[in-house]
């Protein structure tokens, strides 16, 4: 599964009308001057939710050999899933990752393989200022990628927000947290965890509307667990009370 590009106005163009290819950010270069198609082109990227970037003309320069314009389209190699489609779907004790900020595409590929092995339900990422899927994220993920549906929002807020009102729980990472992340049970609940940027963490407009806060406890003075791993230890804390449960024979009610 490799990244592809779409070169030219007319192709980019074309693609955004016709929606059948999910496209991740479209660049355009800074060079360019502004004109009919160009403004179409913006403007159904704007009404879709894709990113648009002006670039410099250095940007195009390994693909000259395709008459790019001055406008390239990258392309995810996946289909994204719709929220609204995923949570109309009945869910019992469900989990669900929400990336706010993960930048690095190999974070994000260790963290659709994490999410996948211990049974997530799904990954919502934002579609700006968040890694996307691409080749490098496909690769780092070992082939998980296909065995997990991927959201991509553009609003993580509107879609926490969406999620509460469906009574799903909503649990940020914070290293100021009070409640360490072993301190919550999972077992009984749709929830959904959410993992923020790797220098910066957790918005704190996330913060603000998020139902339960949990941090991992550090030993040492030193607290900069990667964010793939810090996942890890949360995400097999919920597998591992579900496993106890079910081994117990607790239904859910």
């Amino acid at each position: 599964m490799q990244e592809e590009y779409i070169f030219g106005k007319n192709a980019v163009l074309e693609a955004l009308i016709a929606h059948d290819r999910e496209i991740n950010k479209i660049l355009i270069s800074k060079n360019l001057h502004s004109d009919n198609k160009l403004n179409q082109i913006k403007d159904l990227a704007s009404a879709n939710g894709i990113v648009f970037q002006f670039v410099s003309k250095e940007k195009f320069m390994p693909y000259n050999e395709f008459n790019h314009q001055g406008v390239m389209a990258l392309i995810s190699p996946i289909k994204y899933l719709d929220l609204d489609e995923f949570l109309n779907k009945s869910h019992d004790n469900a989990s669900v990752v929400i990336l706010d900020g993960v930048e690095d595409s190999h974070n994000l590929g260790a963290i659709i393989r994490t999410c996948a092995c211990a049974g997530v339900d799904a990954i919502i990422i934002p579609a700006r200022r968040n890694a996307q899927v691409n080749s490098v994220v496909e690769k780092t993920s070992a082939g998980a990628i296909n065995h997990i549906p991927i959201i991509k929002v553009n609003s993580t807020i509107n879609a926490i927000q969406k999620m509460q009102k469906l009574n799903w729980w909503i649990i940020a990472t914070d290293a100021s947290a009070k409640d360490n992340y072993y301190d919550i049970d999972y077992s009984d609940m749709n929830f959904a965890i959410v993992m923020g940027a790797e220098h910066s963490g957790v918005s704190k407009s996330v913060i603000k509307i998020s139902d339960m806060l949990v941090k991992i406890p550090m030993l040492r003075n030193f607290n900069s667990l990667n964010v793939s791993n810090a996942l890890s230890a949360i995400i097999f804390e919920a597998v591992r009370q579900k496993l106890v449960r079910k081994n117990k024979g607790i239904k859910n009610d």
